[in-house]
């Protein structure tokens, strides 16, 4: 991840913070809270007069292609020589300028450590989410809460607290209706948004809000995973017996199977005991 300073070099203000995540190419922006709709860059004006600082990664990529020059350039192959870059980079271009743009006052100035501000929000971002039925999320964040998030309330709950501009709603209502699409899901850019096929996103900082908090720890979570997950190995070792023993209790209903595999299952370990007894 790379880490640049959106400044004013009029004022010579701090605006925020432009975060870019070289493996996915996603962009990120985190604006300063003091910023309000007036002194907010004019394409986030919107976001800030609802409340939202975390900008989404479209409109993030948005407001660096409108500072760099267009892929469809009728001679940017000339240019890219010039700049011995070997194809079209919107990072690399907009290091070159240093960010400036003719529309507006801003520029770029790369970052060693984050703000304070970057960091404390980075903390509700996810970690993992595992998709239940229902349409319903299992969300996992860094600061170790857990939190659980049903996709069909999740537009009642937009529009009740104004935040729709984060997410549209009817992108939900595809996800609800696609069994397909919904398990395409994925974390992208350090966690910042849960994706669905690499288009539809769903931020962090919204399922952070609307969740419905649970009381356990995702700490917790993975201990029980390390304690009570057991490989078909294991499982031999805990009964005393072979893998063909193991495959035989298996097709007998005797023990369930929580995860198939090519080389051994997965089995809890408290499943696996119980036909010791």
């Amino acid at each position: 991840m790379k880490a640049y300073e959106i400044r004013d070099y009029e004022s010579e203000e701090n605006v925020g913070v432009l975060l870019y995540y070289e493996q996915e190419k996603n962009f990120i922006i985190e604006l300063k809270d003091a910023l309000d709709e007036w002194t907010a860059p004019l394409l986030f004006s919107g976001f800030v007069k609802s409340g939202i600082y975390t900008i989404p990664r479209d409109i993030s990529l948005a407001w660096v292609r409108e500072r760099v020059i267009p892929s469809g350039r009728q001679n940017i192959n000339s240019i890219l020589n010039q700049h011995r870059l070997k194809e079209y980079d919107e990072m690399k271009l907009l290091e070159l300028s240093e960010g400036k743009c003719s529309q507006d006052s801003l520029y770029i100035r790369k970052l060693d450590e984050l703000p304070a501000y970057v960091s404390e929000r980075m903390s509700r971002n996810l970690v993992d989410v595992t998709l239940l039925s229902d349409n319903t999320l299992l969300c996992f964040f860094k600061d170790d809460s857990v939190k659980r998030v049903r996709l069909d309330l999740l537009g009642n709950v937009m529009l009740k607290n104004k935040v729709e501009k984060r997410v549209k709603i009817n992108d939900i209502d595809k996800i609800i209706r696609n069994e397909k699409l919904y398990n395409t899901a994925k974390l992208g850019a350090d966690g910042y948004f849960l994706t669905f096929n690499n288009s539809l996103d769903i931020p962090a900082s919204l399922l952070y809000d609307v969740g419905k908090k649970i009381d356990i720890k995702f700490s917790e979570v993975l201990e029980f995973v390390k304690k009570n997950i057991v490989d078909t190995t294991e499982s031999c070792d805990i009964l005393g017996c072979t893998r063909q023993n193991i495959s035989y209790i298996v097709k007998r209903e005797e023990l369930p199977v929580l995860k198939h595999g090519v080389n051994g299952n997965l089995y809890l370990k408290g499943d696996v005991e119980k036909n010791l007894w």
